[in-house]
């Protein structure tokens, strides 16, 4: 199991603050297929869908945003979704709440060939004056055992308003965290008719606003059960566009601010943290899978810290015990919680957390707090993260020389695979990919461009013969001892603005033109080119302003010096493409 874990040294569950106490899945076939105790082909579809081409443009064409519409306005008919409120009501509390939410897993069963098993997970802890609680879950059992690790997909269904026990106000919960769980809803209903070597849980925890005690009940059991995990997806606040007058750092730039193409990455972890590498591989997943067929780019920003300052999500409870983990955030939030601050005017934590307002007086929303298209691009990042992961090749191992000719890559386990891909970040202050070379083979792999005494950060991924990365490899951290090989323009990181940067001709005596093909218009003081010599000074720095398609900058190379010289060009003040320049007179 230790190959799942994303703090080596912590093997034992946190049992002091969280008692928890007859945790165990309400039916029993469920039961033995999270453990991996089932017959697969028992659960097999009539037609098999395991491509990664057949999945992602699935997801990508499938998840809607009228149901993730449909889901809020349901959800927000309870009331209150409080984790000790009404269990006995058919029509509010939380388990209405629940019995609906379990239904609809079971609906979605029934349009994927019975492959989606609903259940709830039932745990006694005391909060809030009641004792006994129920995370509902839908398991899709993956079409064969050989590897038992399961991937979790998770939100909390709880809401809550000032008091935290309340259990009678309104507590519609639409940002927080209605929109996680119509986005959890959402994954199984799509994801259910494709197929995975993973089995995946979908997962409604109860709890969270109390303490996250649905997510601790969920990695006790799999802890009791030696249940191994390959990565969990916590969604908490993932369809609001609009900042508040507060938020939680990191986090908004101001009040009224609006923010839909954003989306934050939280992880536990530092270098050595296989949580940083699953957040990473999301963001490859996105560039490489998705990138070239969404409508509305996306970036995607791997943050620094497990949480927002001060706060909290479900995640927590399986990367504090070691667990591969991430969270899942909207660009933008609507408060920072701290409800007893008699000037809190945002909505997060009150019952100002509701899907709209009717504007017109007709009795019909028209303008609403969740941004419907916003969460439907986080909910397709969402699923083919999860879908790549579930389908991917494993997590090979490698080892790192470091001597006067660079650094080199030395693969030591997983060498059945005909190509890899190579992670090379400077050890900058975030953790974002940086640059992706590819390995056409197992030899020894020479990092191009490395300089010496430099420190670079480096992980390894395979790569399948579909085309699919592993998870990377927890990095390791190098000072180069020597210069690597100079690469001509061998980087491929590839950025969801960029298609392209050419120069030519190339080599040059007297003047060249740099091509930069763009996916969009890009404009800001933030955007332009460095030319590099051979140690790195700028010569030139040429402010940018680009529009969609292919733009053209006539470069005079006449007072250039002969020699090799670097063109990087810069978006949002990041470098996303390099190419080299030979200047000969």
């Amino acid at each position: 199991m230790n190959k799942y874990f994303c703090i080596l040294a912590l093997l034992l569950v946190n049992v002091v603050a969280f008692a928890q106490s007859n945790i165990f899945v309400t039916d029993s076939l469920v039961d033995q297929v999270i453990k991996g105790n089932y017959n697969p082909a028992q659960f097999l579809p009539s037609t098999i869908y395991l491509h990664p081409d057949t999945i992602v443009q699935g997801i990508n064409a499938n998840i809607n945003a009228d149901s993730l519409h449909s889901y809020l306005d349901q959800l927000n008919t309870f009331h209150n979704r409080n984790t000790a409120s009404d269990t006995v009501s058919n029509t509010s509390g939380i388990g209405a709440a629940r019995r609906w939410a379990l239904s609809k897993f079971q609906e979605f069963s029934n349009h994927s060939q019975n492959r989606l098993l609903p259940a709830y997970l039932q745990f006694d802890t005391a909060s809030c004056a009641a004792f006994r609680f129920r995370n509902i879950l839908a398991v899709l059992p993956a079409v064969d055992t050989l590897d038992k690790a399961i991937i979790i997909i998770e939100a909390h269904i709880d809401s809550r308003c000032e008091d935290v026990c309340d259990t009678l106000c309104l507590a519609e919960g639409m940002e927080d965290n209605g929109s996680g769980t119509a986005m959890v809803l959402e994954l199984a209903r799509v994801m259910s008719n494709y197929s995975y070597h993973n089995t995946i849980v979908f997962m409604l925890t109860v709890g969270e606003e109390q303490g996250l005690f649905g997510g601790y009940a969920f990695m006790k059991y799999c802890m009791a059960n030696s249940i191994p995990i390959k990565a969990v997806q916590n969604n908490d606040i993932v369809g609001g566009v609009s900042c508040g007058h507060t938020s939680s750092a990191p986090s908004c730039p101001g009040f009224a601010d609006i923010d839909s193409t954003n989306l934050r990455i939280f992880s536990a972890g530092l270098l050595t943290s296989t949580c940083k590498a699953y957040a990473r591989f999301v963001q490859l997943e996105y560039r490489e899978e998705l990138s070239p067929i969404v409508a509305v780019p996306m970036t995607i920003y791997v943050e620094t810290n497990a949480d927002r300052t001060g706060r909290g999500g479900d995640h927590l409870p399986f990367s504090d015990n070691g667990f591969t983990a991430i969270r899942f955030t909207a660009a933008n939030e609507n408060g920072n919680a701290n409800v007893t601050d008699t000037a809190y005017h945002d909505r997060q934590h009150t019952t100002r957390d509701i899907l709209g307002l009717d504007t017109n007086a007709d009795n019909i929303l028209d303008s609403f707090f969740v941004d419907f298209n916003y969460l439907k691009r986080n909910t397709v990042i969402n699923g083919v993260a999860a879908s790549m992961a579930g389908i991917g090749p494993v997590t090979p191992s490698f080892n790192l020389i470091n001597d006067t000719t660079g650094l080199t890559v030395v693969l030591t386990s997983h060498t059945e695979y005909h190509q890899y891909r190579v992670s090379v970040r400077r050890h900058f202050l975030d953790y974002n990919l940086d640059l992706v070379y590819t390995m056409n083979d197992t030899l020894p792999y020479h990092i191009p461009n490395v300089k010496k005494d430099s420190i670079y950060d480096i992980s390894v991924a395979s790569v399948d013969t579909n085309g699919i990365e592993s998870i990377w490899t927890i990095e390791k951290v190098a000072t180069a001892h020597g210069n690597g090989p100079l690469g001509m323009g061998n980087y491929d990181f590839i950025s969801s603005e960029i298609k392209s940067l050419n120069v030519n001709p190339n080599p040059s005596s007297d003047a060249t033109t740099i091509s930069i093909v763009a996916n969009k218009t890009i404009q800001g003081v933030n955007n332009f080119l460095l030319i590099n010599d051979s140690k790195g000074r700028t010569i030139h720095k040429i402010s940018l302003n680009l529009m969609q398609g292919n733009n053209q900058i006539n470069y005079p190379i006449s007072s250039l010096n002969s020699g090799m010289y670097d063109v990087r060009l810069f978006i949002n003040n990041k470098q996303t493409k390099v190419v080299k320049l030979v200047v000969e007179h």
